[in-house]
């Protein structure tokens, strides 16, 4: 499906490779992410795109048929009942390209992502 041949450097890149219904999709969801955590730094991780917050807090991906939203596992399961719509598995979320992106969703998963990576933070700083 994707249309670039070179490996995007930023999230922008990795969504300009994509036709424009996809881009609004990716859209939406990058501008979700940076509301939810607006101290997350954008980065290509694994040749997708993701946020750093203390460490990795969500990668997301365009496939055929769905976004991949990658919140770990930690972020699925926390949410997993409200979650039974979709196509899981340990790590991640397929979002269908058919269907508008759960916005109020992606944030609360986001934001407790953020929790749980300032508390590892906070623990690890603690030990050491």
């Amino acid at each position: 499906m994707k249309t670039q041949k070179l490996r995007p450097s930023t999230i922008d890149e990795y969504i300009a490779g994509f036709p424009s219904n996809i881009q609004v999709l990716l859209n939406e969801l990058k501008e979700t992410i940076q509301k939810a955590a607006p101290d997350a730094v954008e980065t290509i991780s694994y040749q997708m795109p993701a946020f750093r917050l203390n460490g990795i807090l969500v990668y997301f991906a365009a496939f055929k048929d769905h976004i991949g939203f990658f919140p770990t596992s930690s972020g699925v399961s926390r949410f997993k009942d409200e979650l039974s719509c979709y196509k899981l598995s340990k790590g991640t979320i397929r979002f269908p390209l058919s269907d508008p992106l759960p916005k109020d969703l992606v944030t609360r998963i986001v934001q407790f992502r953020v929790q749980e990576n300032l508390e590892k933070s906070r623990s690890k700083g603690k030990r050491g």
